[in-house]
């Protein structure tokens, strides 16, 4: 019910962490040009007035020229901080940046704390009314009960924007996704479960509203406080929250509350729940002990007595965290996003119910990759991983379309496919520029060819590519580790797949006659090239290719890219004409840049070179982009001069002869390519602005470059994509990940590579 992750770490690195570079976790950076009298002419006075007279006529318009839309402010008093009390409003500070922080990193929304030094409900909420006109939404947080109430309450009376306390709501929002699963998984429905809420506050109310709300009836819910059952007609300790949930019932502790009862949800104390208690719950009883940091039982502890028991907690060394951070910055991003003036209950429903289906699919490898081990949806797995990029676009999209459908959005969603296309550019820049090109490929699905399928990683991106609809995956490996492997990964009929084992293939033959008529002259006798393919995948699979048996390959993750690239040509061969070449493709906020040859020539002629230049650019153009290519060199025009500056020169002569239809420039070092103050330096350049298209003049600094970047960038960099083979094949480098591969599987089997 946190965002806890249970690492152990000391107090000093904590510290330090914080302290370190600036202190702590937040900071202000400009979204437009800063750089110039005219940039702050433009920003501030004179040229501010002109929003500002506009918004004064349209307050609307605030959203269109302020950053209102997409600003989220997350307020505290401190009177409820973490697991640690009333530590007061400057305490929370750390705690209101660290939720900023999450909101940026998960959803892109901007975030500022607030931390208002009162305890007066009433004064809190006149300082949060007043801020109103500053933010597109307000996240409360760390206020304790019964005032986070009245407080929540009363702004979502008075406030036309967002407005969530997100200790009860996203604790319930989570919480109720995992139930439903574990209701699925047991075969219960919520209408029939009986259900023991320990706790009281502020998130077990909050759970118990939004249960009921989606079916959980009053009378099958017994709540519990510090003194036993709410029954109605006690009146030790009761208040108006408290007793809209006080039930007609003879019991009067917990432990006879939990008796025969299907779910346990705790939001109290650590060891509340007794493992003997839970002995007599029913069978297949389902346990949600969220407090923390330690829960009301722990897994193991319940296991032990019930074995057949599903656990949840609050912690990720346990399966099954409860974590906030799958529901509220994408509540918020799909409630901006359709300006809506309210989060209600058909909201969190939504969005509940969203992250529900969610952990029902298959897991994506990025997230496997994230925690170190599988998921599969199962007792263990109830509730997706927070990293799962997919939360992105499932949850905010199913919020925002909850918000129109309840008539609390303001600006509605028209087309709801481009919508959900955007939410993935947001936070993965590389899909923007790939979003038709995977629109194509599932119009066009192809057969792909995967060389290295029992390899788990491989496998992952196979499984992605049949299950998001871009074609059959064709997986070489032999068949049984195969199919271990993808019942291991959580298919349910590895049947399905199509395998192709090279020991026991009715191919072989054609395959071996034809590379021996094709290697025969080279040096090899059938015998030789008969063992070559039933013992090289990569030939196996290129051969699959040339014999019609796939569209395209991948390979590459279990030998260097220059001996895969080996192994694949002693089957296929370049283009006619051409000269093979690997592209880097470098996808940034606001730019992309492509970068040849990075993995095959050496050391390129002028020829290679412009031929390199003139189809990267036609791999840029198929991606969305006008092409403006440079030369690169450690020369700026001839400054300094040097024996390698003339092939350069050589290119763009051949160029000029040929007049491609881009634009093209060199020799030119990077910081005059891609930087306009430094190209301002040379009014004679023919790029009209940076370049997009940077070729390199060797293997040794392409190379050096690309995994330079790529281990700089991360995910930003695609690649190496290889270009100039007659028939599409793929090398993804050694450290890939599935997303890696099937981005590149994609890329082979669209053509916009290849």
């Amino acid at each position: 019910m946190s965002e806890e992750s249970n690492v152990r770490f000391t107090e000093r690195e904590a510290l330090f962490y914080h302290n370190t570079i600036r202190p702590g976790k937040i900071e202000i950076i400009a979204s437009k040009p800063m750089a110039t009298q005219r940039d702050l002419s433009l920003a501030y006075s004179p040229g501010v007035a002109v929003p500002v007279r506009a918004i004064a006529e349209d307050p609307a318009a605030a959203y269109d020229y302020t950053a209102k839309g997409n600003l989220v402010a997350v307020i505290s008093n401190g009177t409820a901080i973490l697991g640690l009390g009333n530590l007061g409003a400057l305490a929370s500070k750390p705690v209101m940046e660290g939720k900023a922080v999450l909101f940026k990193r998960f959803a892109d929304v901007d975030s500022i704390d607030i931390e208002l030094a009162t305890e007066d409900p009433q004064a809190f909420i006149d300082a949060v009314t007043l801020l109103e006109p500053s933010f597109g939404g307000i996240n409360l947080e760390d206020i304790k009960a019964p005032e986070c109430f009245i407080i929540e309450q009363a702004l979502r009376e008075r406030l036309k924007i967002p407005v969530m306390h997100d200790d009860q709501h996203g604790t319930a929002i989570i919480s109720a996704a995992g139930l439903v699963n574990a209701c699925h998984l047991t075969g219960r429905e919520l209408k029939d479960v009986k259900v023991v809420v320990n706790g009281a506050g502020a998130a077990a109310i909050a759970c118990t509203e939004l249960i009921k709300a989606m079916g959980v009836r009053h009378d099958n819910v017994i709540m519990c406080d510090r003194q036993g059952v709410i029954y109605r007609g006690r009146q030790e300790g009761m208040d108006q929250w408290k007793s809209a949930h006080a039930v007609d019932t003879p019991v009067r502790t917990l432990e006879e509350a939990v008796i025969g009862a299907d779910i346990f949800l705790g939001l109290s104390a650590a060891d509340a729940l007794k493992p003997e208690w839970v002995k007599k719950m029913a069978p297949q009883p389902i346990i949600f002990a969220m407090a923390n940091p330690d829960p009301e039982i722990t897994p193991p502890a319940a296991k032990a007595v019930r074995p057949d028991a599903i656990v949840a907690t609050g912690r990720s060394d346990y399966p099954n965290q409860v974590n906030n951070v799958l529901g509220f910055p994408f509540i918020f991003r799909g409630a901006l996003d359709v300006r809506a003036t309210a989060i209600n209950e058909e909201m969190k429903i939504a969005a509940a119910e969203a992250i529900a289906a969610l952990a029902r699919e298959q897991v994506p490898e990025e997230v496997a990759a994230a925690y170190g081990k599988n998921h599969t949806f199962g007792v263990d797995y109830i509730i997706p991983a927070p990293f799962d990029p997919r939360l992105m676009e499932v949850v905010s999209s199913a919020v925002a379309k909850a918000a129109m459908d309840t008539g609390v959005a303001q600006k509605p969603i028209e087309d709801f496919e481009a919508y959900r296309l955007s939410l993935k550019a947001r936070l993965n820049p590389t899909t923007s520029v790939l979003t038709n090109v995977y629109a194509q490929v599932r119009e066009n699905p192809k057969r792909v060819v995967f060389a290295e399928a029992e390899n788990e990683v491989v496998l992952r991106a196979a499984i992605q590519f049949r299950d998001f609809g871009y074609g059959t995956p064709v997986l070489v490996g032999r068949t049984e580790a195969v199919r271990a492997k993808l019942v291991e990964l959580g298919v349910g009929n590895p049947d399905g797949y199509e395998i192709h084992n090279s020991n026991v293939s009715p191919l072989v033959p054609d395959m071996v006659a034809y590379l021996y008529e094709r290697m025969q002259r080279r040096g090899f006798l059938e015998r030789d090239v008969r063992r070559m393919v039933n013992q090289n995948r990569n030939v196996f699979a290129s051969l699959l290719v040339a014999l019609g048996h796939g569209d395209a390959m991948i390979s590459g993750l279990t030998r260097t890219f220059s001996q895969t690239l080996r192994e694949v040509r002693r089957v296929l061969d370049p283009k006619p004409g051409h000269v093979p070449f690997g592209v880097h493709l470098m996808v940034a906020k606001n730019y992309t840049v492509f970068l040849a040859d990075t993995t095959v020539n050496e050391r390129p002629s002028a020829e290679d070179l412009a031929h390199i230049a003139v189809e990267t650019a036609a791999v840029a153009r198929r991606m969305g982009h006008d092409p403006r290519v440079a030369f690169l060199s450690f020369s700026t025009f001839g400054n300094p001069m040097g024996k390698w500056v003339e092939p350069i020169r050589g290119a763009v002569a051949l160029l000029d002869a040929m007049e491609p239809g881009f634009e093209y420039e060199g020799d030119i070092a990077p910081d005059a390519a891609l930087n306009p103050k430094v190209m301002a330096n040379y009014p004679f350049c023919r790029l009209s602005g940076p370049a997009n298209v940077l070729i390199m003049p060797g293997l040794q600094s392409a190379n050096i470059s690309a995994k330079l970047l790529r281990e700089l960038a991360g995910n930003a960099v695609i690649g190496p994509m290889l270009i100039g083979m007659d028939k599409p094949v793929q090398i993804a480098p050694m450290t890939a990940l599935a997303p890696d591969i099937l981005t590149l599987a994609v890329l082979a089997a669209g053509g916009v590579v290849g």
